[in-house]
């Protein structure tokens, strides 16, 4: 009997657990696609790699913190103020208790001191001369008031003959040598030298004319009286005595009870009680004000100022009260010739 060929398929033999894959061909297409894909990933994997690199947000630059400006050594306020503290620290200083000094001399661990500690203090200390040597160097001359222990809780009486004898005070003078170093850092080069009291300079030539009494009728004088009985004495209202833009306050509590305007004198002319006419609306004029003033207790002191009054609406005002007089030509240019 004649066996009928058929055409058979090859199938795969089912997996175990019932899963059948598919035909050879079929199985070969899908090895070839799933090698392409891996190819292809390996390949891509680089450029996506950089791709995040470039794509990620830059990263954050940490805040520095703000540095704190050192003050400016140049100026004579720093030496100065070092040098009194130095001072101070020297003359309490005593043996076994040189390394108090060591804050302001790098070099005390050198230095032997034989006086007892605390035998004399400064009872007040004041730079009276910053000059400046070269730069970031200084020789600042310090007075201070020194007294011995004995005596170092009381304070003299001032006014009274003998009375720092009595007391036991005795107005000392020091020169410290005051070095600028790295960041604005200040040191002594030495131990201070004790040295005589420096010379009284010479009284400044000043551009006020001659002083003389402010008549009553005078709208300049009673502008002058009515603002000082309410900046010194708290009498009345300061603002009616100001120009407008004038920001001046009166002094509280108030330190006396009554004034006096006493003198005047006045820029450019001898004569400042001859300007008694309804000024002229913007008229400007310097002054310097001698006053005297008396507390509760009675007791007078003597006060100058130098003020400038501006003219508004027939009557005068005060445009301001100027730290400093003004100095005649020839004062002014001997200061810029010693400062150079």
């Amino acid at each position: 009997m004649r066996r009928r060929t058929e055409d058979v398929e090859d199938v795969l033999p089912g997996e175990a657990g019932g899963w059948q894959m598919g035909s050879l061909g079929a199985a070969a297409n899908t090895v070839t696609l799933l090698r392409r894909t891996a190819w292809g990933l390996l390949v891509a994997g680089p450029v996506l790699a950089v791709w995040a690199l470039l794509s990620r947000p830059a990263p954050v630059a940490p805040v520095a913190p703000v540095r704190q400006e050192q003050p400016a050594v140049g100026q004579p306020a720093g030496p100065g103020g070092f040098a009194e503290l130095f001072v101070s620290a020297y003359l309490a200083a005593g043996e076994g208790t040189e390394e108090s000094l060591a804050p302001f001399l790098p070099t005390a661990r050198d230095v032997t001191l034989s006086a007892a500690p605390g035998a004399q203090r400064a009872q007040e200390l004041a730079a009276v001369k910053v000059r400046q040597v070269s730069a970031g160097y200084w020789s600042v001359t310090v007075a201070a008031r020194v007294v011995p222990a004995s005596t170092a809780g009381t304070k003299p009486k001032l006014g009274e003959p003998g009375s720092e004898q009595a007391s036991g005070s005795v107005l000392r003078y020091f020169q410290v040598a005051v070095r600028s170093g790295v960041g604005g850092a200040l040191a002594a080069a030495a131990l201070p030298a004790e040295v005589g009291a420096p010379l009284s300079g010479e009284a400044p030539s000043l551009a006020y004319g001659q002083s003389v009494p402010v008549p009553a009728s005078d709208p300049a004088g009673q502008t002058l009286t009515g603002f000082f009985a309410a900046y010194l004495a708290g009498s009345g209202q300061l603002d009616r005595y100001l120009s407008p833009g004038t920001a001046l306050s009166a002094i509280s509590p108030a330190p006396y009870a009554r004034i006096e305007v006493v003198q005047v004198a006045e820029t450019g002319t001898n004569d400042p009680g001859a300007q008694q006419a309804v000024p002229a609306d913007g008229a400007r004029r310097e002054l310097l004000v001698q006053v005297a003033a008396t507390d509760t207790a009675g007791q007078q002191r003597p006060l100058a100022y130098a003020i400038a009054i501006t003219a508004r609406d027939g009557r005068w005002e005060i445009a301001s009260v100027e730290g400093a007089p003004v100095l005649s030509k020839d004062s002014a240019r001997t200061d810029e010739k010693e400062t150079q």
